[in-house]
């Protein structure tokens, strides 16, 4: 079963996707739970169920992670983040594709897609010329997106998309965030300790090094420029929540931060603006009574001229 469906039948339901990557999900105490009578406690394995490597938890997180820097779900899993929309968006490089060049030893980590050249692809199944020559010029495309995209599409632990802009905005190059100490790091508002550290460690990591060369040697665009449109929202936090009528969440999340504006996953008396639409649910109601502005999508193009 869909774990979305297992998740409502015991009472949850989906907020929908948060800065691409993950689901807010709610407990829903009025549903009656229900089950289907054959359930089995979970117990968590001890070792990576694809390489046989530890798993480990970090004290004070949830995630079990395999230590392995070489277990291949993890080397698959980690090419599909740096591909996806959100990251570098090259199109039609989907989790069935990057398995297929793992498998023949095309790729070996994210950095190596810029090394993929027409020869190599052609004689393989499923390619032909016109989608080989797609694939190209999407990789190529990529190589433009920006310092901000590359840093989360890197996957680095606790480095999320708007982390990767707000260092990009304030270091602006891969060379300055190389030489950056946590403390640095952790200057910046919306940044902890923890993922300074978690940033400082991964760039010292000699893998992590010998990416950076090649994304580097590759003429990938590891400086940022500010896309910014205007300050008009500066130093507002807002919350998106609900279906809005013309505009899909991320687009909306980019209009606020590129007008200079924070855009947050919860709701808390920090919040300035909650933007509602159809259905918000229970970001509306904590909203309501912490007293947060509440305001439309028409209402936000208003207050930035659009």
């Amino acid at each position: 079963r869909d774990i979305i469906d297992i998740l409502e039948s015991c009472g949850y339901y989906d907020e929908g996707y948060e800065d691409g990557m993950e689901r807010n999900v709610t407990l829903n105490m009025d549903k009656e739970r229900s089950f289907v009578g054959d359930e089995v406690k979970f117990e968590m394995p001890e070792n990576c169920p694809e390489c046989g490597e530890p798993l480990e938890r970090i004290d004070g997180e949830a995630a079990v992670r395999c230590t392995s820097s070489n277990c291949p779900a993890q080397l698959l899993r980690s090419i599909i983040h740096f591909a996806s929309k959100p990251a570098m968006n090259i199109d039609g490089l989907g989790p069935a594709i990057i398995e297929k060049f793992i498998a023949e030893g095309l790729i070996n980590d994210c950095s190596d897609i810029y090394y993929l050249k027409y020869d190599d692809l052609i004689n393989l199944e499923g390619f032909k010329e016109k989608s080989v020559t797609n694939m190209l010029e999407a990789i190529k495309k990529s190589k433009s997106i920006g310092l901000d995209r590359v840093l989360f599409g890197l996957g680095i632990r606790l480095i999320g998309s708007r982390a990767g802009q707000l260092l990009a905005e304030k270091f602006g190059s891969i060379e300055k965030i190389l030489l950056a100490e946590v403390e640095d790091i952790s200057s910046i508002d919306d940044i902890g300790e923890k993922m300074a550290a978690s940033l400082v460690h991964y760039f010292k990591e000699p893998q992590s090094i010998k990416i950076i060369e090649k994304l580097e040697k590759a003429d990938v665009k590891l400086t940022y420029e500010s896309h910014k449109s205007s300050d008009f929202l500066e130093g507002k936090t807002f919350v998106v929540t609900g279906t809005l009528p013309t505009l899909k969440r991320a687009e909306a999340k980019k209009i606020i931060e590129d007008n200079g504006g924070k855009v947050s996953g919860s709701v808390s008396k920090k919040t300035d603006f909650l933007l509602a639409g159809e259905e918000a649910g229970s970001k509306l109601d904590k909203a309501q009574s912490l007293g947060v502005n509440i305001i439309s999508e028409e209402e936000l193009l208003k207050i930035i001229n659009i």
